[in-house]
């Protein structure tokens, strides 16, 4: 049977065959669009459909961020690991306070911070030759090559 969305075949293909820094920046890319997602519930009219919005995408950008979380190196990542350890855990707690008591502001604090962090790292695997999409996943990123 076919697949039901040909772009979700592409991503469970792209994810299966990426290598560990492109899997981390595909993270990066998830979790912002869950939080895009859980803002947009905010202009929503209709409460029942604001809230859903709003609690769908926090709650899969938490669960985005506890996988960047245990993804982490501690023994190898020393300094650098045990910061972003720090930052994760804040992110989770400030995205769980802001879902439930319905905050935007809580959300797009942290949105500002995986944003920059996400280039932080695209620009990183650039440097290092480690970007091997043609164009990163995200909507409006710059297009980079392996070249």
């Amino acid at each position: 049977m076919p697949p039901r969305n040909p772009w979700e075949s592409y991503r469970r293909i792209a994810t299966q065959t990426a290598p560990p820094g492109q899997l981390v920046l595909m993270l990066y890319d998830g979790a912002i669009r869950a939080l895009e997602q859980a803002l947009r519930g905010f202009g929503s009219d209709d409460p029942a459909t604001a809230n859903a919005t709003i609690h769908n995408g926090t709650q899969r950008a938490i669960e985005i961020i506890r996988e960047l979380n245990y993804s982490l190196n501690m023994e190898k990542g020393g300094e650098c690991a045990a910061t972003l350890r720090r930052l994760y855990d804040y992110f989770e707690r400030r995205l769980f306070e802001s879902n439930l008591r319905k905050e935007r502001t809580g959300i797009e604090e942290v949105l500002r911070h995986l944003n920059t962090l996400r280039d932080a790292w695209a620009t990183m695997l650039m440097q290092q030759g480690g970007l091997v999409a043609a164009e990163s996943v995200r909507p409006g990123a710059v297009a980079v090559s392996n070249a």
